[in-house]
Formats: C-alpha cells, sequence, structure tokens
C-alpha cells in the first residue's frame, strides 16, 4: 500500500512537471487557510514590441487580471523598462475543493485534481454581455470531444449575418474551428473549450462557453475524466481569515449584466454575499482598509487586519 502511494505521488509529481511551463500550480493549504501564491514585479524588456497578451499568456494569467491592477498599461504596447506586477496570490474561492470551480467575476477556472494536494489555476474568457456564461449553476463533465465540431444556433448565425459573415449550420474540426482543438460538454448548451485565436482570454468574448488557451485545454482533456464536478461562480468579492489572525479581501471589477452598465461611467455595484457581509463585522477589520479595497478594486488580496500579525 505504501509502495503504491509513493508510485502514485512519483507520478503526479512528475505530470505535474511536464505542465509547469504553462500551469500555474499551488499546494492547498493546511488548517483551512485560502490564501496561496505570491505576487510579483517584471521589467517590460527594453525596445518591447510585444502586447499585453504576450505576458500575460507567458505568466499565466488572462488580460483583465493584469489589468485590475496594472490599469494604465498599454494593452497593444507596453512601455518599455515600465514595472508590471503579475498576481499570481489568490485567495481559494469558498466552495468545495473538488473538480472544477469557473468563477466568472475573476476570470480564472481552478481544478482540482483527485487524490492530490493541488491546485491548478487557468485563465479563462466568458461569454459576452447578452450571452452571460452560468453565474450559479453545479453540473458535471458530460462528454468530451477531440477535434470538435461547431453547431451555432440561430441566433448566433443571425448576429454574423448582421456584421455581414454568412455562417454555415456547422463549422468542422480543425485550425479555423472557434472551439480549437479539443471540448469538454458540460450541457446542453455549454462546453469549457479551446479557441483558434491568440486573444480573448480573460475578457468577455464568447457565446456562453468557457474559452481556454490551447495548451491547458488539452491538459484537461487529457487529465479530468468524466463526471467530473463543475461549479460555475460569480463571486468579485473573496475574503479569508488565516490561521494567524489576518484578514485578506481580494476584489474584482464586478461584470455587467447589460451594456447600460458595461458602457456607463459609474463603477458597477458590489453586491456582497451574507458570508463575506457578516465577516466583514469582525471587530479585527479595519473598515477604512475594506473601503478602500471596495473602491480600488485591484483583483489582489489585500490585508484588511486592523493590527496585522
Amino acid at each position: 500500500m505504501q509502495i503504491t502511494y509513493i508510485i502514485r505521488n512519483i507520478l503526479l509529481i512528475i505530470l505535474l512537471h511536464s505542465i509547469y511551463s504553462y500551469a500555474l500550480i499551488y499546494t492547498l493549504p493546511k488548517n483551512g487557510n485560502k490564501l496561496i501564491g505570491k505576487n510579483f514585479k517584471i521589467t517590460i524588456p527594453k525596445n518591447n514590441i510585444h502586447p499585453l497578451e504576450y505576458f500575460a499568456e507567458k505568466y499565466q494569467l488572462g488580460l483583465s487580471n493584469l489589468l485590475e491592477i496594472n490599469p494604465n498599461t498599454d494593452v497593444y504596447l507596453p512601455q518599455a523598462e515600465s514595472e508590471i506586477i503579475i498576481p499570481h496570490q489568490l485567495i481559494l474561492p469558498n466552495t468545495p475543493h473538488e473538480g472544477i470551480i469557473i468563477n466568472s467575476a475573476e476570470m480564472r477556472l481552478y481544478f482540482y485534481p483527485k487524490n492530490s494536494n493541488k491546485i491548478i489555476v487557468f485563465p479563462i474568457g466568458i461569454g459576452e454581455i447578452g450571452n452571460n456564461t452560468p453565474f450559479n449553476w453545479v453540473t458535471s463533465v458530460q462528454r468530451k470531444k477531440h477535434n470538435p465540431v461547431w453547431i451555432p444556433t440561430k441566433k448566433i448565425r443571425d448576429e454574423y449575418l448582421i456584421q455581414g459573415t454568412i455562417l454555415p449550420k456547422i463549422i468542422a474540426s480543425g485550425p479555423h474551428n472557434p472551439m480549437g482543438l479539443y471540448a469538454l460538454y458540460i450541457g446542453k448548451l455549454y462546453a469549457i473549450h479551446g479557441t483558434n485565436a491568440n486573444f480573448g482570454i480573460g475578457l468577455r468574448i464568447s457565446h456562453g462557453c468557457i474559452r481556454l488557451r490551447a495548451d491547458d485545454i488539452k491538459y484537461l482533456f487529457q487529465n479530468v475524466p468524466l463526471g467530473t464536478r463543475v461549479q460555475f461562480i460569480n463571486e468579485p468579492v473573496k475574503i479569508t481569515q488565516e490561521k494567524n489572525g489576518n484578514f485578506y479581501i481580494e476584489v474584482h471589477q464586478p461584470l455587467s449584466l447589460t451594456k447600460e452598465e458595461f458602457y456607463s461611467n459609474q463603477p458597477n455595484k458590489i453586491q456582497l454575499s451574507n458570508a463575506t457581509h457578516n465577516m466583514l463585522k469582525n471587530k479585527n477589520i479595519n473598515p477604512n482598509l475594506v473601503k478602500i479595497a471596495l473602491e480600488q478594486r485591484l483583483g489582489i488580496p489585500v490585508n484588511i487586519t486592523k493590527k496585522p500579525s
């Protein structure tokens, strides 16, 4: 039994090492803690010719993740020799540590491999306004398909037609298919799939499905079994009380639900869950720090303890 356990862990280490170049891999914290990872800074190279998407992909982030903490960075051509923060520190969502968790508000997918203390985090693209990704749903991986075909609905074909593009009823598999090379189907209308574009991760760009970069969806396709639990949430605010007594809050820009909200000059209103609202009443939390965090919405954990330990 002991030998089997050791072999299994060795195989897991080899597997995780093989995907390390493109995945954010964290160790599940002990004692119920939820804070994982560390942020760091990089300097944009001299004579930079790359858009921000290049750095987002390199550090396994979506564009929204980088822009929340680096709001003045040029998306098309970040300024050479400028510094940007890489937001690799996270608060785990308040969900079961099982299967796949998709938090639309932060545009991240969390995968908890079975019989492992690891968490693998991928950036995602989600549904545009009017074609929203589900916000509160528990489902499962019902089937998987390599080289999927895309069957756009009549609604989607009509949308393309307005833009002057005639879509066929069936888009064959291959490099021109917007679903990419792999798909995990999680219901009649939704899938977790790849993309044929080199942008869009961290943006609202799909018709409701979850998009991942090519290497990321390939890993999930190969390692997520059929029947795996999938939970959708929409939590722009995550909070944790760590065992050392410190409180942290992570605030993301809430998703717009209407085009009026999206184009408004006013920031979207944050709705706190009952659990978050109750925790913020703790006497050891500094309400001024909470207020600042809710206003700034930096997308990274912020210490809001009155007297940090």
